[in-house]
């Protein structure tokens, strides 16, 4: 079975990629044409069952931008288990509070550098 970019998820994911967040259009013109460390990312990317904000092979690394909308009990239950089913796969989910984007971006940006040092380590 496909995991990644399943058909199924397609026009959800163009529906998402043009309405998306100002946070999400903010941090998709840092991560575009591979500016950070030289990880190219994708924008809503489909993983299985669930559509990540950004992803990168490279480092199997997915980001996550998080609104008001997932501040509630429930919505953080349903973002934690959806970051387990993603770890089982490899991936690894940072997530960040929308104005993390706009207040912090150079330690969105440095947390990706260092994830990618620590992976080359690892090997």
């Amino acid at each position: 079975m496909k995991l990644h970019n399943r058909r199924f998820f397609k026009p959800i994911r163009k529906h998402l990629r043009n309405h998306g967040t100002a946070a999400e259009a903010t941090l998709w013109k840092i991560l575009r044409q591979s500016q950070v460390g030289g990880y190219k990312f994708r924008r809503q990317h489909s993983i299985g069952k669930y559509i990540v904000d950004f992803f990168c092979f490279e480092l199997m690394l997915a980001i996550e931008l998080d609104g008001e909308v997932h501040a509630d009990l429930n919505s953080i239950a349903r973002d934690t288990e959806r970051d387990e089913e993603l770890n089982k796969l490899g991936i690894t989910v940072l997530r960040y509070e929308n104005r993390w984007v706009y207040e912090y971006p150079e330690v969105i940006k440095q947390d990706i550098i260092d994830f990618g040092k620590k992976r080359e380590i690892m090997g």
